[in-house]
Parts: structure tokens; sequence; C-alpha cells
């Protein structure tokens, strides 16, 4: 793959290095520099969240580190084992993120087992660290998706639209992969443009960074951002990916459609049912039910109101002492028999 190439996107074309800088023979490359860009962007906004979740920074740094390694060494794994014919007769590549090949799905995986277990360490409720992970992973997908742009991946079918992108890579890689995409019934004309999927993709992690955000605040239970996040982004990710011609595939199935799909029906319908169980109450169930001493939904402990009835036994109190019948006083008895 050549580090320099010319592009032509919204009918604009430019030249783009994927050499950010080098040191001696070392070179630092855009794809790395804008996936630590959205790691650093997700950090910043967890951190200034925290509080709102009621995550304590200290623990909470360390688990998003941990989770950060555990996302990049599973997201390779799950790309290298997706392509392993790629990779088996050259092991060393395995090695060599520079060039791409971190799947999301695998991302995610690493994250919240890696994560999960961190906060079980940390004492950190797993569930609420979900919820802000969930909002920092839409602002970091959609920085880090501009990687792929670096590198001329994650591009589909061919398309009209005046957002089309052609390049030399685009060409060369649709030109050598005819066949597979023949068979998976995928016809593409390598000297038109594609559709950037990475920019559909971009957008739309984009788009749901500031509605989760908001919608955030609003929350009803633990984890509920998180299952917002899955039913959100695989919903995207369905349509998005359907127009790639570079998926991983299983079978005759593309994986990432697949994996979308279920995480837009699980993720939706535990979403639906929790909020259910967890919905605000009306005017009417608030006049019966009591209220949490905290004023807070998501903690506290309920309390029962005072028993507003007379005790007059004593050692007896609340409900459990029985009401007495006043006797009359002498004076009431005796004005009683004048009358």
């Amino acid at each position: 793959m050549a580090n320099s190439f010319e592009v032509e996107i919204f009918g604009q074309a430019f030249s783009v290095d994927r050499v950010a800088f080098s040191i001696g023979s070392f070179s630092v490359y855009w794809y790395g520099i804008l996936i630590a860009v959205g790691f650093l962007g997700a950090l910043i906004y967890a951190y200034r969240r925290a509080p709102d979740f009621k995550i304590r920074l200290d623990p909470m740094v360390d688990v998003v580190l941990v989770g950060a390694i555990g996302a990049v060494v599973c997201a390779r794994l799950y790309y290298v084992v997706m392509q392993w014919d790629e990779f088996s007769s050259a092991p060393s590549k395995i090695f060599d993120l520079r060039a791409g090949g971190l799947a999301i799905y695998g991302g995610g995986i690493g994250a919240f087992l890696f994560g999960g277990l961190m906060c079980r360490v940390k004492k950190i409720n797993p569930l609420a660290m979900f919820d802000l992970a969930g909002i920092g992973f839409l602002f970091g997908q959609a920085v880090g998706r501009w990687g792929n742009f670096i590198n001329q991946e994650a591009f589909g079918t061919n398309t009209t639209m005046p957002w089309g992108m052609f390049s030399e890579g685009t060409y060369n890689e649709l030109r050598a992969s005819q066949s597979e995409l023949a068979a998976m019934g995928v016809t593409v004309d390598p000297s038109l443009p594609v559709h950037p999927c990475f920019l559909y993709e971009s957008i739309w992690c984009l788009l749901g960074f500031v509605l989760l955000h908001f919608y955030s605040k609003h929350r009803r239970f633990n984890g509920e951002i998180a299952l917002a996040y899955i039913a959100y982004y695989g919903l995207g990710r369905f349509f998005i990916e359907g127009l790639r011609t570079d998926s991983l595939m299983i079978g005759p199935v593309r994986a990432s459609q697949l994996l979308a799909l279920l995480c837009f029906v699980g993720g939706g319908i535990a979403l639906l049912v929790l909020r259910r169980k967890y919905r605000p109450l009306t005017k009417a169930e608030r006049a019966y039910q009591p209220v949490f001493a905290s004023g807070d939904p998501l903690e506290g402990e309920p309390f029962q109101p005072e028993d507003p009835r007379p005790v007059e036994r004593a050692g007896l109190q609340g409900s459990d002492a029985p009401l007495q019948e006043r006797k009359p006083s002498k004076e009431e008895t005796d004005h009683g028999r004048e009358n």
C-alpha cells in the first residue's frame, strides 16, 4: 500500500499521506494518531461525566486503561481469526497494526470483558461504568473511522451520490477482489466512485454520541445507556455493513451484519422491557407509593410514613398500637345526667 495517494470525494481531488511524521526510520501513521485522539477524547468525556454516574475518578482511569488494552488485543485477534488466510503465511504481520485491521466488535468484547473484570477489582459498579463507556465508545468510533479513510478501507459499492469517493486505493482493491465480490453476488465497477462507508459510520456515531449524552441525564437504571448504545450502533451498522465490499464473512453471511442485527434486536428488546419495569410513576401511583429518601430513583431506601392515628398505650408505636376508646370524665357524666 502506497503511503501517499490521490483521492476524490465531494467532487474535490486532493493528496493524502498515510504517514504523519517519522523519527529516523520509524514512521508514525495517521491511523494510529486518529485512534489515539478518539480514545483520549472519550477518556476526557468520561472523566468529566464520572460523578454523574457515581463513579470514582481514580479507579475509573485504571478500568479504562485495562479495558483499552483488552479492546485492542481482542479487536486484532477478531480480525486475524476472520482473515486467517491473510496471516497464516506471514504470522509476523499479526503484530503490525499500522496498516489497519482492528475489528470493532472484537474491540467491544474486549473492552467490556477486561473492563468488567477491572471494575470488580476496583469495586466500581460495572453497569454504571458500561453506561459511561457506551457514550465514550461512540465518540471514539466517530473519530477513529477517519483512520479507515486514511488507509482507504471500509468503503462500499458504486454510488452516483455527490459524496462518492474514488482513489487509486479503492480502484486497486476492488479490481483485485472481483472474484470474491462476485461470489457474494456483488457487482462493482472499480473505475467508478464508491460509498464512503467510513463517513456514514462516523456521522452515525457522532449523532449517537450527542443523543446518548442528553439521554443519559434521564436514565432510569444502571445499564440502560449501555443497552441503548448496543441497540443504536447495531441498527446503523446493519445497514452500513450491507454496502461494504470488504466485509468479514462467515460462509455467505457478513459476520458484522449478523452481529449488528443481533445487537439491535437483543439490546432493543432488553431496553424496552427494563424501561417499562423502571418507568416513572404516574400522579395517581405517586400518591400511594413510598418516597425515596435520597430523592434519587437509582439509589436510596424507601421509607413508610408514620401512622397518623393516636397512640395512648405506653410501649406501643405506629400501626402496632391498638386504638383505645376514651372514657368520659366525671364532669361530663354528671352534666349528662342533669340534661
